[in-house]
């Protein structure tokens, strides 16, 4: 036998083995990150201190005149969340690396199911625009820098 075939042969087993490891070992939601405890938190506080920025950029002065009218009543001032309503958007699981800003588009598209936090699902937001929803998505991500989300 050809000791390429049985090569590649080996490779496709170690990686499927490696993928199957990564699989098990995963916490149950398809993602690493683990929803922070809030027992601390009374319902319905902010749930993230925000340190909001000196100056935002037009963009997102526009975007936060946006989520005020069309978000903050769930994700709170300053997208701080709300505990038992919905979690904060400047968190590190929102950070671009993580939830790109396509993905603010889509959950305003298209609603979100629950698989961060146990707020439930997110409905689709109503009356918003793609170009709106990247306005806050501006706004957000200038939040998340100032805040230290990179």
């Amino acid at each position: 036998m050809n000791k390429a075939v049985v090569f590649v042969g080996l490779a496709l087993v170690a990686g499927l083995g490696a993928f199957g490891y990564q699989m098990v070992q995963s916490t149950g939601g398809g993602h690493s990150m683990e929803e922070p405890d809030l027992s601390g938190i009374e319902e319905g506080a902010a749930i993230a201190a925000v340190t909001v920025p000196a100056n935002l950029s037009a963009n997102a002065q526009m975007g936060e005149r946006i989520f005020n009218a069309k978000c903050a009543e769930c994700h709170g001032t300053n997208a701080a969340g709300q505990k038992g309503v919905a979690p904060p958007l400047v968190h590190k699981i929102y950070e671009p690396s993580h939830h790109s800003d396509m993905a603010f588009i889509m959950a305003a598209r298209n609603g979100v199911r629950a698989h961060h936090w146990s707020f439930g699902n997110m409905p689709a937001i109503e009356g918003v625009t793609d170009g709106d929803v990247k306005m806050v998505t501006l706004y957000i991500r200038e939040l998340q820098r100032e805040n230290g989300i990179n």
